[in-house]
């Protein structure tokens, strides 16, 4: 029998490929070529556009710090906002801190959402159904366009690069609306890309939140699956900066959510560690912050 490969395409001179054991889903939305596989090495995967977006086997990487670092680091949200994130991944880790009362996610392409229930039901659990879930299927730009004032402690951005329907995601008019709804102490979170390969997605998007927020900065994950090294997760605070954060105040935060132990990739060293940047990372941020 021939073997089925499925390759990458994100790069055009450099990428991964799988050997794929089952396909599970095929599709075109209005917005973005969908495939779902089953993989030897990584479980199920989940490509938009031919770019990975999420693996079973490291999804927990990714999904641990792109939510637990920008919530703790708050320290008291009640109130988060989630764009994307259509596989649920991001939605249950939220829903995992007890102090939050409402976690609102907005994922434009609801086929994601319904393959991703189908085929990555373990991604999300049962965050589909806590009653402290919003989930719509719409725009998210229309809707941070839209929301009140000071409506969200902590927004979180789960998007594809900024290409295609991401593109959007990364304007000026967007950093904008995000900071007028989040609260004083409120901040933001959105993947940056990989560095090594994608240096400019970090430097411009730093570049457009320090027009709207005092503290931009980054932290980093090694995601097996997103080559090139250390993934970037650009954050930037209405309040306090999020650099220098006191481990021990992690910690105790964590402990007392009842996350503490529970985690595969996020631990409190692991979350103040990840904000000491290498110099060919940091030298892409805003001085004051890097």
């Amino acid at each position: 029998m021939t073997e089925q490969w499925i390759e990458e395409t994100l790069y055009d001179n450099w990428g991964q490929r799988f050997r794929v054991t089952k396909e599970l889903a095929r599709t075109k939305s209005p917005f973005q070529d969908i495939v779902v596989f089953e993989s030897e090495s990584h479980g199920r995967v989940l490509l938009l556009d031919g770019v990975v977006q999420i693996t079973e086997r490291d999804e927990f990487v990714y999904q641990e710090m792109l939510t637990h670092v920008p919530l703790f680091t708050h320290g008291a949200a009640r109130n988060v906002l989630i764009i994307g994130a259509g596989d649920g991944g991001v939605l249950r880790r939220v829903l995992e801190h007890p102090g939050v009362e409402k976690a609102v996610m907005v994922e434009i392409d609801g086929a994601v959402i319904e393959l991703s229930k189908q085929h990555l039901p373990g991604i999300a659990g049962d965050a589909w159904t806590n009653p402290r879930a919003e989930v719509i299927v719409g725009d998210g730009i229309d809707y941070v366009a839209k929301a009140a004032d000071a409506s969200f402690d902590v927004i979180i951005v789960d998007s594809t690069d900024p290409i295609g329907v991401g593109e959007v995601l990364f304007t000026d008019s967007f950093y904008q609306h995000c900071a007028r709804i989040l609260t004083a102490e409120g901040l933001i979170v959105n993947q940056c890309g990989v560095p090594f390969m994608q240096a400019d997605e970090l430097h411009e998007t730093s570049e457009r939140r320090a027009k709207f927020f005092p503290h931009v900065s980054a932290y980093v994950a090694a995601v097996p699956t997103y080559v090139g090294g250390f993934m970037t997760l650009g954050i930037a605070s209405k309040g306090k900066s999020p650099v220098g954060q006191d481990v021990n105040t992690v910690r105790t935060l964590a402990q007392d959510a009842g996350i503490l132990g529970n985690t595969q990739y996020w631990t409190p060293e692991i979350h103040v560690g990840s904000f000491n940047l290498p110099p060919y990372i940091a030298k892409h941020l805003p001085k004051a912050d890097a």
